[in-house]
């Protein structure tokens, strides 16, 4: 029986801490550790981030895009890494905020939610905005597959509320009516729903907003964005003890040094477990 990724994603954080490492090599990251802006840099990065984390941290969040940019080696170099992270007991969410109709969303899915995929992620982010009913090739998909899914709702980059926070004929607010589809999908679900929400820690007060989605809330911003983890309960209230806090740079910037990216990654997730009280 495959467990779902709610029921997976509950015992990885309670096992090893409630912390997300984005897994982000863009240009600026692989000079600051030294390294060439091509295929060798990407992959000594990459497999130094998995050296150092892949048995101690609980979600990992590779960005697809830095990876994709490099052409068909680059992918080559995010399969292993997927591989490699899930081996080691690592969850992985692959940001690719994929988002399309039809066929094309299909086939997004198979890319990443097909078991037999070679870049089957535990979950995937995707982008609601062509309409939540959109999005149900990947809800089927990844219920099949025992995978999840992170909807974009409330992003912390400003650009984000002119589409989020507009409100509908019936005086709900976008990023509001995708929490609550959502919360659909998670109902009834134990330890909770595999339907998450992307959801900034950036936001401030977000008490107008129903973050009770039974679902888990991947939180960027922790670390360089300015969040810290002692902003997390004031944010998310009391749906904090499904919040994923996710940290990139504020971890990655310690490498290529082994030690120091697992000091880094340890310090976080000590800091999250005592802000939420996990």
């Amino acid at each position: 029986m495959t467990l779902s990724f709610g029921t997976r994603l509950r015992s990885a954080m309670d096992e090893r801490g409630p912390l997300c490492v984005g897994i982000d090599p863009h240009a600026a990251l692989l000079d600051s550790w030294g390294l060439t802006d091509d295929i060798a840099g990407l992959e000594r990065f990459t497999f130094t981030v998995v050296e150092a984390l892949a048995d101690t941290v609980a979600v990992f969040k590779p960005q697809a895009a830095f990876f994709e940019r490099f052409g068909s080696r680059g992918v080559a170099v995010l399969e292993r890494a997927v591989a490699d992270l899930r081996a080691a007991g690592g969850l992985v969410v692959m940001d690719a905020k994929r988002g399309d109709i039809g066929s094309t969303m299909a086939a997004y899915a198979e890319a990443f939610l097909r078991k037999d995929s070679p870049l089957f992620s535990d979950a995937l982010t995707v982008s609601p905005y062509l309409g939540y009913g959109s999005l149900k090739p990947a809800v089927d998909l990844a219920r099949e597959s025992g995978a999840g899914l992170f909807v974009l709702a409330l992003t912390s980059n400003p650009e984000g509320s002119e589409v989020q926070r507009a409100v509908r004929e019936d005086g709900r607010t976008i990023g509001a009516t995708m929490l609550a589809h959502l919360a659909e999908e998670n109902a009834g679900e134990t330890p909770m729903g595999s339907f998450g929400a992307v959801v900034g820690a950036t936001l401030g007060d977000l008490s107008s907003f129903d973050l009770d989605i039974n679902g888990p809330l991947l939180a960027p911003g922790i670390g360089a964005q300015g969040a810290t983890p002692a902003d997390l309960p004031a944010v998310f209230g009391a749906a904090v003890r499904n919040v994923v806090p996710n940290v990139s740079r504020g971890v990655l910037r310690h490498g290529p040094d082994v030690s120091a990216l697992r000091a880094s990654a340890d310090r976080y997730a000590d800091e999250i477990r005592a802000a939420v009280g996990a």
